[in-house]
């Protein structure tokens, strides 16, 4: 990751949008803007939490890992949310891996900055309490669907929240990075997306793949998308 040159829009990160205008300028001031690049690590699992961030472009991967080889998305976080929220419940040491899966930059903050800025009071306390629990229903989503869910269904799933957060139908990816994502063999991988391949929901060529078909692609997916759609857009828009 490194520091980006230029500011973003104004409001480019959905949460910090819902900040009232004063208070959102004042963050501002204790925010620098980093690219996000492709498959780097903003923490590793076991990592000081030094600095919180805010996506404004891209898409970040939490994934449950056992230090060894074993690694499982338990959740995506694109510009609706933040990187590093254990820091707001006072924890500063990361547990899980968070990883860039789509190339774009966030907004970044010191996490004794952040901490003392959500221990003064406004209204972003709030606004993260209500994060928290969308997060924590994805995350609970993606636990029961990796556990019961065929994986043609769990990769509709896995690329519509992935359309969603990254505002795009295309987008780069691996057949390992989507190992890691699902939690199977590169083998389940290439048979999944196969199936949706020949159904022209998708298409995938050299690391690119186009989502072609997003209708029959939700119609393919598992019930627990429409939860975390739900459970998404209901944070974005409750005051």
């Amino acid at each position: 990751m490194s520091l980006a040159q230029n500011r973003p829009p104004p409001r480019a990160n959905r949460l910090l949008g819902l900040l009232p205008r004063a208070e959102y300028k004042g963050l501002l001031a204790q925010l620098d803007q980093i690219d996000l690049n492709f498959g780097s690590a903003v923490y590793e699992a076991g990592d000081i939490i030094r600095h919180v961030y805010f996506p404004t472009a891209g898409i970040v991967s939490l994934l449950a890992t056992d230090g060894k080889e074993s690694n499982l998305e338990i959740g995506v976080v694109g510009r609706e949310g933040m990187i590093g929220l254990p820091v707001f419940m006072d924890v500063r040491t990361s547990s899980n891996l968070a990883v860039v899966q789509g190339a774009g930059a966030a907004l970044r903050m010191n996490a004794t900055t952040f901490k003392s800025y959500c221990d003064s009071g406004g209204s972003l306390p709030k606004l993260l309490q209500r994060y928290s629990h969308s997060l924590m229903t994805q995350l609970a989503q993606s636990v029961l669907c990796n556990r019961y869910h065929q994986i043609n269904a769990r990769l509709a799933r896995w690329l519509l929240m992935t359309r969603d957060r990254m505002g795009t139908d295309e987008f780069q990816l691996t057949q390992e990075f989507l190992s890691n994502m699902l939690g199977v063999r590169r083998e389940g991988v290439n048979k999944a997306a196969g199936n949706l391949q020949r159904q022209e929901l998708i298409s995938y060529n050299r690391g690119l793949l186009t989502i072609t078909n997003g209708k029959g692609l939700e119609a393919v997916s598992c019930g627990c998308y429409a939860i975390t759609r739900k459970e998404y857009g209901s944070f974005l828009t409750r005051k």
